[in-house]
């Protein structure tokens, strides 16, 4: 995918680099309203109204898109139709159409475009945008959208431009390569979609202005040492003081260690399908 760079006319054109959406095809038309719900905003604020996720509020209406991440129909060919932007997650989604006329939305791959065939299942060949278990995925191939449960639906490997690699298979074990680096294990008959999510020059966009931050509902962030004692336990003191005016450790609004703390319980049931953690412990 490539990126819009614009002129240096104004100061918010200058760093600005926006997605060019060269291969969404489904541009100004709404999307399919039976596959869509309404999506309400909550401006960081719990059913009590409290607020608990704070510079959250304001943006753009949007609407919610059903994406099917289980894949469920097995065994039936879909033609892709459309490739649409979808406002609540960084990847591109694609509109399938199956024999019988149901329609769905899924996770467009990096190479997947109008016209082209998917299906899932077990006997479904390993190309870009199939759905397979992987017990029945080549060692060594990119796979994204992956669940850890069977018939949970994927939940690995599904913001843009992500992907994992299916390292090995053992004693009815998938070894999976996180995109963190982790290598974990996974039941194989876990289903995993072939490729890579696309959209993969996400990472690269620069809204070159606030107002771009605030349309999508991201409202000014501020460090807490320059709040008041009142809003965050490291604000106040006399001047540029470190930790609010005395010595404690920098701490969240609500008490919990800033630096260091883990936060992963100690004691977690999955820990024994955790083979290698992303960060390498450091020899003595």
């Amino acid at each position: 995918m490539a990126l819009r760079n614009f002129r240096p006319l104004t100061p918010s054109l200058r760093f600005k680099s926006l997605p060019a959406f060269a291969k969404v095809t489904k541009k100004k038309s709404a999307p399919v309203k039976a596959l869509t719900e309404p999506k309400k905003k909550t401006g960081g604020r719990n059913n009590y109204g409290r607020l608990t996720s704070r510079h959250i509020g304001g943006g753009h209406k949007q609407k919610y898109r059903r994406i099917d991440f289980k894949r469920r129909k097995h065994g039936v060919t879909a033609d892709v139709i459309a490739i649409e932007y979808d406002p609540n997650r960084t990847a591109r989604i694609a509109l399938l159409k199956y024999a019988d006329g149901e329609q769905s939305y899924i996770l467009a791959p990096e190479g997947l475009g109008v016209g082209a065939k998917v299906t899932a299942g077990a006997e479904a060949p390993p190309n870009v945008g199939n759905a397979l278990p992987l017990s029945a995925i080549p060692l060594g191939a990119n796979i994204h959208n992956i669940e850890l449960m069977p018939g949970r639906g994927g939940q690995i490997a599904r913001s843009a431009g992500q992907q994992a690699t299916l390292n090995n298979r053992e004693g009815g074990y998938a070894l999976v390569k996180m995109p963190s680096g982790e290598i974990r294990r996974i039941h194989e008959t876990a289903y995993a979609t072939i490729g890579q999510v696309g959209n993969v020059d996400h990472m690269n966009v620069s809204s070159g202005k606030a107002g771009r931050t605030r349309w999508q509902g991201r409202r000014p962030h501020v460090r807490g040492m320059v709040m008041n004692p009142i809003d965050h336990p490291m604000g106040g003191g006399q001047g540029k003081s470190k930790g609010g005016g005395g010595r404690h450790h920098p701490v969240s609004p609500w008490g919990q260690l800033a630096k260091g703390f883990k936060t992963r319980t100690k004691h977690k049931a999955s820990e024994r399908f955790i083979l290698e953690r992303r960060h390498k412990k450091k020899k003595q």
